[in-house]
């Protein structure tokens, strides 16, 4: 088994990342148009989300816009555990992987 330290050029070569961040989970909880496309920017990243009848975003989709809009990137899609008549309790962001035009690869 090799050891931590000879390993430790990977983290310099692979990006590593857990969920999707503070800042973006905040801008995502807010209400929009319900049943809506959403398409931003984020911190230099294009995102594009969709939201539910409650106009809860619930599909995220971030990366790189390409010309016909679509993003080329990660794909996450919102977990809602907990719900209250007027907000969300409780949910959380799975990643779905990597996307190529708003469709896993």
């Amino acid at each position: 088994m090799k050891a931590w330290k000879e390993e430790s050029h990977l983290l310099k070569n692979e990006k590593f990342s857990k969920g999707i961040g503070k800042d973006l989970e905040a801008k995502l909880n807010k209400r929009y148009t319900p049943s809506s496309r959403t398409d931003d920017v984020f911190r230099g990243n294009d995102i594009t989300f969709f939201t539910n009848e409650y106009g809860e975003p619930v599909t995220l989709f971030i990366g790189s816009r390409r010309d016909d809009g679509n993003i080329v990137g990660e794909c996450y899609v919102r977990r809602i555990k907990e719900r209250d008549e007027t907000k969300i309790i409780k949910s959380h962001w799975d990643n779905k992987g990597k996307i190529k035009g708003n469709m896993r690869r």
